[in-house]
């Protein structure tokens, strides 16, 4: 059984003459273990693809479901509820708070309500292992780009998602810190996680088990 199945997916922006249809019917599906990477032209609908696979923004029309869960079609409430249970998101600009250390980020996922009850345990443990103690108290304008996206990519796994969505992850990084980013998401994959990526860069891409490109608002085989 597929963690993530979208089917017919369709997002338009703007009215009438200026509509823009960015997503045209689109499916996607990612097993357990998988890594998927989808490609495409700036402006494609890609990060739109994923805030509507994420459950960050709804479609026009169109099915989600994640971990055997509805996403379309619910209220704002039980959404939320799935996104903190299913759903890590790692973006391009980490979006880490400024006036928190590098390890606070990480918690903070952890004392959100509804949290997992082991969150706080599995946050300190996801800064060791990604090598972050030495940093942990730092603030994000302290560290380096590689440093931020890891503990970004803790963020993402304190409430132990089944499904990983990575958006331009090593788009701000450089080679060796973006290598790293890459294998930390392969090792999530090796651990049963579904994961997609959202990336221009051939390197991410390779990590992949499939890629696809988004064209004309539908996914198709690269």
């Amino acid at each position: 059984m597929p963690v993530v199945s979208a089917r017919g997916l369709v997002r338009e922006f703007g009215e009438r003459r200026a509509a823009r249809r960015v997503l045209d019917g689109a499916d996607l599906d990612v097993a357990p273990g998988e890594i998927v990477a989808v490609l495409g032209r700036s402006g494609s609908g890609k990060s739109t693809l994923l805030h509507v696979v994420g459950g960050l923004d709804r479609p026009d029309a169109g099915v989600v479901e994640i971990a055997g869960e509805r996403v379309t079609g619910v209220s704002e409430r039980r959404l939320s509820a799935l996104r903190r249970r299913h759903v890590g998101f790692v973006f391009q600009f980490f979006h880490l708070l400024p006036e928190l250390t590098g390890a606070a980020n990480v918690q903070l996922a952890a004392r959100v309500r509804g949290a997992d009850p082991g969150a706080a345990a599995r946050g300190r443990a996801l800064v060791t292992r990604l090598g972050l103690d030495p940093v942990a108290e730092s603030f994000p304008h302290q560290l380096s780009g590689g440093e931020q996206q890891r503990f970004a990519i803790a963020r993402a796994l304190v409430n132990d998602p089944a499904v990983v969505l990575a958006d331009e992850p090593t788009g701000n990084l450089d080679v060796e810190a973006g290598a790293t980013v890459l294998a930390l998401l392969q090792e999530l994959a090796g651990e049963g996680r579904a994961v997609v990526i959202v990336t221009h860069e051939a390197a991410a891409a390779a990590i992949a088990d499939r890629v696809l490109r988004l064209r004309d608002g539908r996914l198709e085989p690269a």
